[in-house]
């Protein structure tokens, strides 16, 4: 039980120039070298939105990479929504 209590999910989206920068290719990355398990996709209206499940240190790292991004990326704005931790994911992937 105290494992899970460890464990941490969120729902991060973020806005700004994070589209056609390799932002989902770069978070993958990230999210692999920090054992994060999720999605990540491209919205309609130009933002990215992810879906990240781990180790609650893992989760804000990915949400501290993610107010940045790649080199090229601007972004502008991030919302973050803390979620229980559901087990769904078995890796990181893009949408």
């Amino acid at each position: 039980m105290k494992k899970n209590k460890e464990k941490a999910g969120a729902y991060i989206r973020v806005s700004g120039m994070v589209q056609g920068v390799a932002y989902r290719h770069y978070a993958r990355e990230v999210a692999e070298q920090l054992g994060i398990k999720g999605c990540i996709k491209n919205l309609i209206n130009g933002d990215v939105e992810l879906i990240v499940e781990g180790s609650q240190k893992a989760v804000k790292q990915m949400i501290e990479w993610c107010k940045e991004g790649p080199r090229l990326a601007i972004v502008e704005n991030i919302e973050v929504d803390w979620l229980p931790y559901s087990g769904e994911f078995n890796r990181f992937y893009i949408r």
